[in-house]
């Protein structure tokens, strides 16, 4: 076979790049990102460290269209190669090995990924989209489909504000044109909350733009942060937000527990104790809390490293008991027991509560403690806290 890096190299692929954002939600890690805007039209929540010190531009639709067509390049370039070296069309292991080589740009790779997952999904880019003029984000998804014919999905970041201010007739003109779902950062339903974390949202914004968005047909996903209220607000967190979900009764509900970074503007507060951190499994009760109180046909997910428990989804109302007896088997756990897993949760030993009988990790993660416990200052706590720090 001829050398790949080689026909990378010579061709000047590796060089040939696009604009891409800094963020996407998990489910989209196969898709093919394209920049549209940049940064946060809003940018001022206190628990958010995206963005912070960047100010938001409105990119040109035919800027973004020649992103579309770089991306185009790069995949024909790839698809191309893997005849060309003797792959014999073999496009899943050669988009692996060009994304697996970290000298390669973030354009390449992305393509590479994108092409590895089955190349039928994109991901618009940044914080909220669709506060583009609707006939430039038609333009821009319209050369998606033409320039992409196999793409099954397009999806994007949006404000509930921003949704709430588009007509309706705005959003079905987006679904006609391919727009599939839109990612809504809920957080919470409680004004209380929103207006403290300086969300710029209320409750009747998020129920408005929520239905407004499945009323076009579009697919919904609105994300919910587990902690939001600390330790004050958590009751009234924990109604608003099932009240409000409740009234979207969206597409997918996605659990983002709450963890606070030193650069955010919440870390202030949390510092002078007007705002306080709830324990995880404070947060696994109050999850337990907002099941209790959910009446939606929702899919509810947990694809999060900072949940404590993946397992806690479904189809509702179906799944709901299985989520609540989840969350229950956690909390009726020993506290040395909800120590090994929350430790070994986030070091990588456990996928799921089950993994917390597999007497080799147990011993390992137990292992894991003491020596935590002996031989350095820091508690088991501080370093969970640390791992956690490391995903995000």
């Amino acid at each position: 076979m001829t050398d790949l890096n080689y026909h990378l190299n010579t061709q000047k692929l590796a060089d040939y790049s696009f604009e891409l954002g800094p963020i996407r939600p998990p489910n989209e890690a196969y898709s093919l990102l394209i920049r549209a805007t940049r940064n946060c039209p809003w940018n001022r929540c206190e628990f958010c460290p995206v963005y912070k010190g960047q100010r938001f531009e409105l990119k040109p639709a035919d800027d973004v269209i020649k992103d579309i067509e770089k991306a185009k390049a790069i995949s024909d370039e790839i698809n191309e190669l893997t005849w060309r070296t003797g792959y014999g069309g073999r496009l899943k292991e050669v988009a692996a090995i060009i994304y697996n080589q970290p000298q390669y740009n973030a354009s390449l790779r992305n393509v590479a990924l994108w092409l590895y997952g089955g190349g039928d999904s994109t991901f618009l880019q940044d914080a909220n989209t669709l506060i583009m003029r609707t006939p430039d984000l038609v333009k821009v998804i319209a050369s998606l489909k033409q320039t992409f014919p196999k793409l099954t999905r397009i999806t994007s970041y949006a404000r509930s504000k921003t949704a709430a201010k588009k007509s309706l007739e705005e959003l079905k003109e987006l679904k006609d044109a391919g727009l599939s779902r839109l990612h809504i950062g809920l957080e919470s339903g409680s004004d209380l909350v929103l207006s403290y974390m300086q969300k710029g949202v209320t409750a009747e914004n998020h129920i408005i733009g929520g239905r407004k968005v499945k009323e076009a047909g579009i697919s919904l996903s609105e994300y919910v942060m587990p902690g939001l209220g600390g330790r004050k607000m958590s009751s009234d967190h924990i109604a608003g937000t099932a009240k409000v979900l409740n009234e979207i009764d969206p597409d997918y509900i996605r659990l983002r527990s709450l963890h606070v970074r030193q650069n955010t503007p919440l870390w202030s507060k949390l510092e002078t104790g007007d705002f306080e951190l709830q324990t995880e499994d404070e947060v696994a009760e109050e999850i337990g809390d907002l099941i209790e109180k959910l009446e939606v046909t929702s899919q509810l997910k947990s694809d999060h490293i900072l949940n404590i428990l993946p397992e806690i989804e479904g189809k509702f109302p179906e799944a709901k008991s299985l989520c609540l007896a989840t969350i229950n088997r956690y909390l009726a756990l020993s506290p040395q027991e909800r120590l090994n897993f929350r430790l070994g949760r986030r070091a990588g030993y456990y996928d799921k509560l089950d993994d917390l009988y597999d007497a080799y990790k147990y011993q390992k993660v137990n292992e894991a403690i003491r020596r935590i416990s002996s031989e350095t200052l820091d508690s088991v706590d501080k370093v969970i806290l640390q791992l956690k720090e490391s995903f995000i």
